[in-house]
């Protein structure tokens, strides 16, 4: 796949925005495809509203996923969600799939000819981790059922409110405006940026993908927000000091690009 470390990027996905419109100069990952951990293959389009949908019919371990056989009302189709524990038969949901097409599996070592990267919470939190295939802002198992037969869209997560963040210190910090506005400058560069998690997917091409916002920059312009990728887990709503390498126009295909980036980033005391 052009452009891939290996999400779903779907979710890749979320990213971390759930819709696949590119925002000015730079398109979120985080509703993105979930896009693949370590394997090769081609980003298609994003698959119908609730098309992926229905009881699970067989399953493949993968850490740090799980393809999953899905049996929907268009016909079975695979679909690959970060590592949970579902059995066959258990209702799920599929949110945000992405459409990866001859994907070749390393781990198992197979080549699936279409597959969907996605999570089975809409927010890509993966809450359901420890149990429960449907999602659970669906109202459980029944919620996830009854939203896959009725072709419903789940309810989108509410926003992060973001105040002013102070800026961390150092040398090489910078505000998310600033690093927007130096982002030529700073390509290959270490920058330190204190912000607010506005959006976060686990375990995407085996780094967790969130996104910054700290109060700067316009909305209007996607100056903003910024894209972390990183090891160390976060949450939706903390607020961080990360250090990292920003990356400048990375293109992930299926239209995921990005203007900046900041990559293989560590949380640091403010």
């Amino acid at each position: 796949m052009r452009g891939i470390l290996p999400l779903l990027l779907a979710t890749l996905v979320a990213g971390c925005n759930a819709s696949k419109a590119p925002e000015p100069a730079n398109v979120p990952l985080s509703d993105a495809p979930a896009m693949a951990p370590g394997a090769a293959g081609a980003p298609a389009d994003a698959a119908p509203a609730g098309a992926l949908a229905g009881p699970v019919v067989d399953k493949l371990d993968a850490p740090p996923y799980v393809y999953l056989q899905v049996k929907t009302a268009q016909g079975d189709v695979w679909a690959a969600v970060p590592e949970t524990k579902i059995e066959k038969g258990a209702s799920v949901r599929v949110y945000n799939p992405m459409l990866m097409t001859n994907f070749e599996s390393k781990t198992l070592k197979r080549t699936f000819k279409e597959v969907y990267f996605g999570t089975l919470t809409p927010d890509g939190s993966d809450a359901n981790k420890t149990g429960a295939g449907a999602a659970p802002a669906m109202g459980g198992a029944m919620g996830g059922a009854m939203g896959g037969a009725m072709g419903g869209t789940p309810p989108a997560a509410a926003p992060v409110k973001v105040g002013k963040v102070d800026k961390a210190t150092g040398a090489d910090a910078r505000t998310v405006a600033e690093a927007w506005a130096q982002l030529a400058s700073l390509s290959g560069k270490t920058v330190t940026i204190r912000g607010t998690v506005v959006k976060y997917n686990e375990a995407v091409m085996k780094k967790n993908w969130l996104h910054l916002q700290d109060g700067s920059g316009d909305a209007a312009k996607g100056t903003n927000d910024i894209t972390v990728t990183m090891l160390e887990p976060a949450a939706k709503g903390q607020t961080i000091t990360i250090r990292g390498t920003v990356k400048t126009n990375q293109d992930f295909g299926a239209g995921y690009t990005y203007a900046i980036i900041v990559e293989d980033a560590k949380i640091v005391k403010p």
